[in-house]
């Protein structure tokens, strides 16, 4: 699996674009890379973006979906 991360300048701050709903290609898997810490307890998931800086793409979860990433 491939691991992705958010971009950012040299200095770490994050880089912000808006991409128009037509130039999305399709969906992705990702998953969190865990570090050794335990998770908070009151993590929601809609804040799992921010709570971690690098995810895997996880291409073998809909083959049809993701037939352009091999």
């Amino acid at each position: 699996m491939w691991i992705v991360r958010p971009g950012g300048d040299a200095n770490d701050v994050p880089e912000h674009a808006i991409i128009h709903v037509d130039a999305i290609y399709c969906a992705a898997h990702l998953i969190p890379v865990y570090g050794r810490e335990f998770l908070p307890r009151g993590l929601k998931y809609y804040d799992s973006y921010d709570a971690f800086r690098a995810y895997y793409v996880n291409k073998y979860a809909d083959h049809h979906a993701f037939e352009i990433a091999f």
